[in-house]
């Protein structure tokens, strides 16, 4: 039995103001009070202090579970970028998911919980060698080949026969994105991957006839944040025309096709899921027609959602430093965090929901925008909330659908340590990444100055390297 088991009806006892699909699973309101995982966030609050994410675990374990019964476990292959600490690694381990991994960093982190290399793909439009090196010397079991010139340098490190995966470009032009809200991947004069054509046939024959290399199918990426199943179905049929091609002209069999994840997550209230179960069946039935079409077998299906695993699992919680109330009825609210735990809103125009967490207020609501503590324009964490209209300094504040990206893009802006990750589960409550702290970022300052302005020689020039070394070798 689950928690979610346990208590059926945490979710539908939110108050209308917690929109139920943007909060984890376990989440609860009472007396103004906010629970995730029988834990209270004011809680957390007072243990491990503000800003602070908290990532329910029955929550991602839940998405796990959907995803593999939507497309089976072996075939979804969660996106490492979008929350790479140990405990979510292991926790995707034993749901029997799958592995996307894009550096040698990820792979470590991989490696740390003893992640089956069978289970991991290694994606990325520039692989380092240390990446490469890596990923050959654990064995991951598949690599996707990103551009033409991957083909020879991996060709000659592979240890045996490297399954691998050549990734098309979904040529935006065509596909289009289905919402408002979607993120395309870029233009595919920005990305790496092969567009229809000449140069696809080719390095599909390029890689077919290296004896290192075993090529078992293509791997494709819409964009991230996509709702509608548009830009997918006309990616499979394109897709399934490639693999049809390849039999036919070139006598390849490709055996697997990997669309990739994106697939949207709310943000807000006005933002729906994304219809899991509706879209492994479309895709299936789109899949199907296609290979009937093209008179190739049906090829193995796989998708790699990162975001739709973790986001909702997460929440940001903030203390309220500031507040400043308008007269035409607007509050600005400020807070302990910001742009150093949370880009997205700058770097993407993320949308995001926020709640008052700390105490019950009777006081009606306002248009209330929430900024970060950085003094930048582009700090600004919610925009025109509706929060109660008493807002004071020592509020505290939950943002959900922080589980995704917060701690992978969080930096050390103005010199801020990053936050910590603590996990929810039956009541308990414990951290999974540790806060940063202060001596731990000055841990790289290297307290050197180097070419340091030493008595100058004749023309007043600075004595040169072998100059300084036989002083400092006299004790100068």
């Amino acid at each position: 039995m689950t928690l979610l088991d346990a208590i059926p009806p945490s979710r539908a006892s939110l108050p209308p103001r917690l929109p139920v699909h943007l909060w984890p699973a376990t989440t609860r309101c009472e007396s103004g009070g906010i629970r995730m995982g029988g834990v209270a966030l004011t809680d957390i609050a007072e243990e491990f202090g503000t800003p602070t994410y908290v990532l329910d675990t029955e929550d991602v374990r839940a998405r796990c579970r959907e995803y593999a019964a939507a497309f089976g476990a072996a075939n979804v292959a969660y996106a490492a970028k979008a929350l790479a600490c140990r405990a979510v690694l292991r926790w995707i381990e034993r749901e029997g998911l799958a592995l996307s991994v894009c550096s040698a960093g990820q792979l470590a982190a991989a490696a740390a919980v003893g992640f089956p290399a069978d289970r991991i793909i290694l994606h990325g439009d520039a692989k380092t060698p240390d990446d490469l090196d890596r990923a050959l010397e654990y064995g991951v079991g598949t690599i996707v080949i990103e551009s033409a010139s991957e083909v020879a340098r991996l060709a000659a490190l592979a240890r045996g026969r490297q399954r691998v995966l050549l990734r098309v470009l979904p040529g935006a032009n065509r596909f289009g994105l289905d919402a408002a809200a979607a993120l395309p991947a870029g233009p595919d004069g920005d990305r790496f991957g092969l567009p229809a054509g000449d140069q696809l046939a080719e390095t599909l024959r390029r890689i077919a006839d290296q004896p290192t290399l075993d090529l078992v199918g293509l791997d494709f990426y819409l964009g991230s944040q996509v709702a509608g199943f548009g830009g997918y179905e006309r990616a499979i049929d394109q897709l399934v025309s490639i693999i049809g091609h390849a039999a036919r002209e070139h006598g390849i069999a490709l055996r697997e096709i990997n669309l990739g994840g994106g697939h949207a997550v709310p943000g807000t209230e006005a933002e729906a899921e994304f219809a899991l179960t509706a879209f492994a069946s479309r895709v299936r039935a789109v899949l199907h027609i296609a290979c009937e079409r093209y008179g190739v077998p049906m090829p193995r299906l796989v998708v790699t959602p990162g975001r739709a695993i973790v986001a909702r699992a997460g929440v940001a919680l903030y203390r309220v430093l500031a507040v400043r109330r308008d007269v035409d009825g607007h509050q600005l609210v400020a807070v302990d965090g910001g742009l150093s735990d949370n880009p997205r809103p700058a770097m993407y125009g993320a949308r995001y929901t926020v709640a008052l967490a700390g105490r019950a207020s009777r006081h009606t609501t306002r248009p209330t925008t929430v900024v970060g503590r950085h003094d930048e324009a582009s700090d600004v964490i919610v925009r025109d909330a509706q929060l109660p209209g008493d807002m004071r300094p020592g509020d505290l504040l939950a943002v959900p659908g922080s589980g995704a990206y917060h701690v992978p893009l969080a930096s050390n802006y103005n010199l801020v340590p990053r936050p910590p990750v603590i996990a929810v589960h039956y009541g308990d409550a414990w951290p999974v990444m540790r806060r940063e702290t202060i001596e731990d970022i000055l841990a790289r300052d290297l307290d050197r100055e180097g070419g340091e302005q030493a008595e100058c020689g004749q023309g007043g020039q600075a004595p040169g390297r072998r100059q300084q070394e036989e002083r400092h070798a006299d004790g100068g």
